[in-house]
């Protein structure tokens, strides 16, 4: 019994310890099958089997394209720092004012006021390095010897701003480099002689006195505060569009060409937003960004324009040879002289480079100009004494100003000192640039290695204390022969100098003697102490909030 019991005991123990006995077993009973396992519905195992499928043919490719694109990022980011380090290796010879870790200097220069760029003059001599962002610096020169070493040099222009031309002007001579420049250059050069120049003074004097009949009805006997520059700006463009294409717009009149103004001042100016906005100097960023579908929107108007006064030239002359007109022009134009170019030489200049350089040269030709006659104006405005000094030697040489002739603005020296003089504080191209395609070494023995961006600071230069006296005072005796003949060469540039210097300048100076001699003539001009001239640093110089002069009707 004992025994027996211990057996059973034992066996119902071990049962229960192990947790898996079933109590029918112990009683010899049988136990039921276990319950099946539930199978997933239908759908579930499509479900399971898809997305399977989906991340072998999907989800692989795209991890490697993710692990792809951030190598390739890795190696940009890699290759900036290392960039950046080289500049900073290339530059460190060179003071610089305090940077900022990302922005670099863009925050200095972004807003376009010259007056902070001054005191970088006189702080830093010679030269110093603008970082616009962290991995792009330009190299700043204002000295007559660092300009005359660069500009003796046929390093080919930077892409920094040049290629921010492109889209609005086409590939012309200010863009262009080497060979092709040259032979553009050479095929233009025609449309500037002396020859005529000459026939152009009576066309710009017609100008001339259209803009100061208006002034006459804005003035009558009443001293009258004008904003002029918008009247110039009108004036000029009358000009241009006359002596260059030969077109009788009446755009004073009527401003209809006041489209192509407005354009054109945007155009630049969003260049140079872009040329201190350091991402935007990716094209493609640039293109999707509101500035560019903006600045894609002029550039067809732009294009549009100068497309339509060359199909109206070239269809004038096939209607002349096929009625066998004779009827002359007065003179040559500027048309004239690259149409006859692309005749002579079609494989030389397409029908796209014919509207590029008519792009630049309304560029070139009009917003400096009447922005050259616009400071002139105002400084001597500020002035009285030497504007009325030019008033007389006008007055001795044209009496009236019935007529004007070439020899006679020969004869206006202190004029042209003026003239000069505001040049110098006020030059209508501030910069230009160039890409070092091999070392240069400087006259103090400092050096740069080739691929920097060298920007000669004409401002600067015209503004530098160490070569000017009193800089930022109208004194037109600095270019009096005796003072001229003592001062440094390259130090006065405001058409640059050597081989790629200004095509235009001569039509410049013509248009300026002519304008400034018959507005003194027949006004006299003071500032408004409320409304100081503001200049901005773009793509050429601009004014802040316009020109306004008191303008009195002399009898």
């Amino acid at each position: 019994m004992s025994s027996s019991r211990g057996k059973s005991g034992t066996c119902w123990r071990a049962q229960s310890r192990g947790g898996l006995g079933n109590p029918l077993q112990a009683l010899g009973g049988e136990s039921p099958s276990p319950p099946e396992p539930r199978r997933p519905p239908a759908t579930a195992q499509r479900t399971a089997m898809e997305s399977s499928w989906l991340e072998t043919r999907w989800a692989r490719p795209l991890y490697l394209a993710f692990v792809f694109c951030l190598a390739l990022g890795l190696l940009q980011a890699i290759k900036l720092y290392l960039r950046r380090l080289r500049l900073l290796r290339d530059l460190c010879r060179f003071p610089a004012p305090p940077i900022h870790w990302f922005y670099g200097h863009q925050k200095l220069f972004q807003d376009g006021k010259m007056e902070k760029f001054e005191e970088l003059v006189e702080k830093y001599p010679c030269a110093f390095p603008c970082w616009v962002g962290p991995f792009q610096a330009f190299f700043y020169i204002y000295d007559p010897d660092y300009a005359r070493i660069f500009l003796g040099r046929t390093d080919p222009k930077s892409k920094y701003p040049h290629k921010f031309l492109i889209p609005y002007l086409g590939k012309g001579l200010l863009s262009l480099d080497g060979p092709q420049w040259f032979q553009h250059r050479r095929l233009l050069t025609p449309g500037f002689s002396v020859n005529i120049l000459k026939l152009y003074v009576e066309e710009m004097a017609h100008s001339v006195k259209t803009m100061l009949g208006k002034w006459e009805k804005i003035c009558s006997s009443q001293d009258t505060v004008v904003e002029v520059y918008e009247h110039i700006s009108l004036m000029t463009l009358d000009i241009l569009m006359k002596c260059a294409f030969s077109q009788e717009t009446n755009c004073q009149i009527s401003s209809t060409h006041d489209l192509y103004v407005k354009t054109m001042f945007e155009a630049n100016k969003i260049t140079f937003y872009r040329l201190y906005s350091f991402l935007h100097h990716d094209d493609i960023i640039f293109k999707f960004s509101p500035q560019g579908h903006r600045l894609q929107e002029m550039a067809k108007i732009l294009h549009q324009y100068t497309e339509n006064l060359i199909q109206d030239r070239k269809k004038f002359l096939k209607d002349e040879k096929k009625h066998g007109s004779t009827q002359k022009q007065k003179y040559q134009d500027f048309l004239d002289v690259i149409l006859s170019a692309q005749a002579e030489n079609g494989n030389s200049l397409s029908d796209t480079d014919l509207r590029s350089e008519m792009n630049t040269l309304m560029l070139a030709g009009h917003d400096t100009t009447a922005g050259s006659i616009s400071w002139l104006l105002y400084y001597l405005a500020l002035n009285p004494e030497h504007q009325e000094r030019c008033r007389e030697e006008i007055r001795g040489i044209l009496g009236d100003g019935s007529s004007i002739t070439w020899d006679q603005l020969g004869e206006m020296s202190y004029t042209t000192m003026c003239i000069k003089e505001s040049l110098r504080l006020a030059p209508p191209v501030p910069s230009i640039s160039r890409e070092l395609s091999k070392p240069i070494t400087f006259p103090d023995g400092r050096s740069l290695p080739a691929g920097i961006t060298v920007v000669l600071n004409i401002w600067g230069l015209h503004h530098n204390p160490a070569i000017w006296e009193n800089p930022k005072v109208f004194d037109p005796l600095r270019f009096s022969q005796e003072n001229s003949d003592q001062r440094h060469p390259h130090s006065f540039l405001p058409f640059s100098a050597g081989p790629r210097n200004c095509i235009g300048q001569h039509f410049a100076m013509i248009e300026l003697k002519v304008a400034i001699a018959l507005i003194l003539l027949h006004f006299k001009v003071a500032p408004d102490p409320t409304r100081p001239l503001v200049f901005l640093h773009q793509m050429v110089l601009k004014a802040k909030n316009g020109v306004h002069l008191h303008l009195k009707k002399l009898p």
